[in-house]
């Protein structure tokens, strides 16, 4: 469900048609919708009714302050991977008792960071990880409290990239050591165990991943409470997928969140989920204008947009499918065509052979299911300024973050 209709025969983002953003802010821009935001988040929240749920949103993936103070207001809590995505969280009035600090590698003055501002757990990825954060604590005569992220090798069939629970993976402590690492995590100084977490990936089509790591966790909890532990939280992370236009549609929240009910009733835990893309890939969508027609090899066209591989990574980086079309009512007749950015690259392709009505210079054009690490993601490259960020309430509308400028581009170096 998102809030980006045609009225008229033109895009608009609830109540603002798109061309109003464009002659004001220029392209390329990312524009959100608030009434999908809000309606995401409550949906969400939703299905998990019959948990004891702490619902914790990846500021990986949409970290605007805009966007987290929206988030904040609708009783979220942070799932960070990062010293500064800790600073947005705060920035924002995010609580602390609220913050989950995730990550393989967390720089010991992060960890310092976290533990001044009192969040609620650090999921802890290996050994070493669990002995440094031990260290910091004993240094700053401070306690801080734990989770051991287990990687239950449970193949979420998703993109190799977003997979993150095979055994060849970066994350977690393998599950033949956790019960190791916990022995060892509780007998540093400075540490509290209180919980259990998992990540299985991102982008996930099915529920019945989420359900055998499930599982699996229920086992592990009566385990590691024998030992001694006292296992009061379990943290499952996120990943479920979004429709992007290609493909199964994936299962709704409200399945996956009955599927959890019933994987973890009776578990007498506190359950942590960590949703990002759920909340925010079609609350988004990436505004770009055409900048000009080209004609290939044979029949070979192409439709060069202003929006590059820099400002939307996920079809270089992913491959990833992303539905185009024209803001304004479409032409009559379809074509098929590349559409490619600017950017100095053969990668840099955001639409590759697609069935597209005639696109003329000048045409608004929007990439949708864009508001999940599309921004985030963005960078620089060929010194092209990041784009603008908008949010759309209604018939208002705002700039959450302008354009940059070239002056920001060189901002901080010397020649």
């Amino acid at each position: 469900m998102n809030h980006f209709q045609r009225r008229k025969g033109e895009i608009c983002c609830e109540d603002v048609p798109l061309s109003e953003v464009a002659a004001k802010v220029g392209t390329p821009a990312y524009v959100y919708s608030t009434a999908t935001l809000k309606r995401h988040a409550r949906v969400f929240r939703s299905a998990l009714r019959g948990l004891d749920v702490l619902a914790c949103f990846a500021v990986k993936s949409a970290p605007n302050l805009a966007l987290l103070a929206l988030f904040a207001r609708e009783g979220f809590g942070f799932d960070i991977v990062s010293g500064g995505e800790l600073f947005r969280a705060l920035q924002v009035g995010g609580d602390p008792r609220r913050i989950v600090f995730s990550g393989v590698g967390k720089r010991q003055e992060e960890m310092a960071a976290a533990l001044d501002a009192g969040i609620l757990q650090f999921n802890c990825e290996s050994e070493e990880e669990v002995r440094q954060l031990s260290a910091v604590a004993v240094r700053k005569k401070a306690v801080a409290t734990v989770a051991l992220r287990v990687n239950p090798e449970v193949d979420a069939r998703t993109h190799p990239y977003i997979a993150t629970a095979l055994s060849t993976s970066k994350f977690g402590v393998p599950a033949a050591r956790v019960r190791k690492a916990y022995a060892l995590a509780a007998s540093l100084p400075g540490l509290r165990v209180a919980g259990v977490a998992c990540h299985i990936g991102s982008q996930i089509q099915s529920v019945k991943p989420f359900v055998e790591a499930a599982g699996k966790m229920r086992a592990l909890v009566p385990l590691l409470r024998k030992d001694g532990h006292d296992i009061r939280r379990l943290d499952m992370g996120g990943g479920l997928g979004v429709p992007y236009g290609e493909g199964r549609a994936p299962d709704s929240p409200q399945r996956y969140g009955e599927a959890l009910v019933k994987a973890l009733r009776g578990l007498d835990v506190e359950v942590l989920l960590e949703p990002g893309r759920l909340l925010v890939a079609n609350a988004g969508v990436l505004l770009s204008r055409v900048l000009l027609r080209k004609q290939g090899h044979r029949s070979r066209r192409f439709v060069v947009i202003d929006a590059g591989m820099n400002d939307l990574l996920r079809p270089a980086l992913y491959g990833a499918h992303h539905e185009l079309e024209p803001v304004a009512r479409p032409r009559p007749g379809a074509e098929r065509v590349d559409v490619v950015g600017p950017v100095c690259e053969s990668a840099d392709v955001l639409a590759q052979r697609r069935l597209l009505p005639r696109l003329e210079a000048g045409d608004l054009v929007v990439l949708r299911t864009a508001g999940a690490y599309g921004m985030a993601m963005a960078s620089q490259y060929n010194a092209r300024p990041r784009p603008a960020e908008v949010l759309v309430d209604g018939r208002s509308w705002r700039v959450i973050r302008s354009r940059e400028s070239y002056k920001d581009l060189i901002r901080g170096e010397s020649p």
